[in-house]
């Protein structure tokens, strides 16, 4: 499964990301994956691949392009917890600094992008994200809610802000959804309390904690990593894209 190493025009400056799809001269439908907020590393090229095998054109953008080009922390080959304390204080500036403008600015980027490969075929796309990707993943689907068909998201947040900003965002959602949710993120009061929200937004959706997990829990590259988990991701969003987009 071939790797593309890509530079995506942005109104502030060209975004570095790759690109994981089929090596068969053909068009398969496109899926954005936003990694977590470690970036674009060998787990996230492996998880690629992976998605790509099922017959997907899977682009995976740095998402902190503004700041150069990935990776801006040096990473470890293994993400201890003693280590992501310290990373996840080296890239909070980053991620605060990532405003809803910038994200839904990037997001009209990459789609765009997206319209002028010549391996992608044409209609709606699916975004997945991880952990903050996640929630980069639910504003590109309610920005571009006639061309996301499907979006999914992983031990991450929803939605930033309290009830009247997560009202606005699904207002728009038109896409089916599939949330997966760690044991340590999400309470099952918390989680009663989203799930009536995209009831009551009228959204197709499965949004669900998976048992004993930790927030990470689908990269294989730290301590959070749950072998069952990340199977049980795939169970829940390959289905979800064979659905909304067909596969190859």
């Amino acid at each position: 499964m071939p790797i593309t190493t890509l530079q995506i025009p942005t109104p502030d400056g060209r975004a570095d990301a790759f690109a994981a799809h089929p090596d068969d001269g053909e068009r398969h439908p496109a899926v954005l994956m936003y990694p977590d907020a470690f970036g674009i590393r060998p787990v996230l090229r492996e998880m690629a691949r992976e998605l790509a095998d099922h017959g997907y054109y899977v682009l995976v953008p740095h998402i902190f392009h503004r700041h150069g080009p990935a990776p801006l922390v040096e990473l470890p080959e293994h993400i201890g917890e003693e280590a992501r304390t310290a990373l996840v204080a080296q890239l909070m500036p980053l991620i605060e600094a990532h405003t809803t403008e910038r994200i839904v600015s990037d997001a009209d980027a990459y789609l765009r992008f997206l319209t002028t490969r010549p391996e992608v075929a044409a209609g709606p796309v699916a975004v997945t994200g991880y952990c903050i990707g996640g929630l980069l993943a639910m504003r590109t689907a309610a920005a571009h809610p006639g061309r996301v068909a499907a979006v999914a998201g992983f031990h991450g947040p929803v939605v930033a802000g309290g009830p009247d900003s997560r009202r606005s965002l699904l207002a728009t959602l038109t896409a089916q959804v599939h949330l997966g949710h760690a044991e340590s993120d999400m309470t099952p009061e918390a989680l009663g309390e989203l799930n009536r929200a995209l009831d009551a937004a009228g959204v197709a959706h499965t949004s669900e904690i998976y048992p004993g997990t930790l927030h990470g829990f689908t990269m294989a590259d730290t301590d959070a990593f749950h072998p069952e988990a990340l199977q049980r991701h795939w169970d829940r969003l390959l289905p979800l894209l064979a659905r909304t987009l067909g596969d190859s």
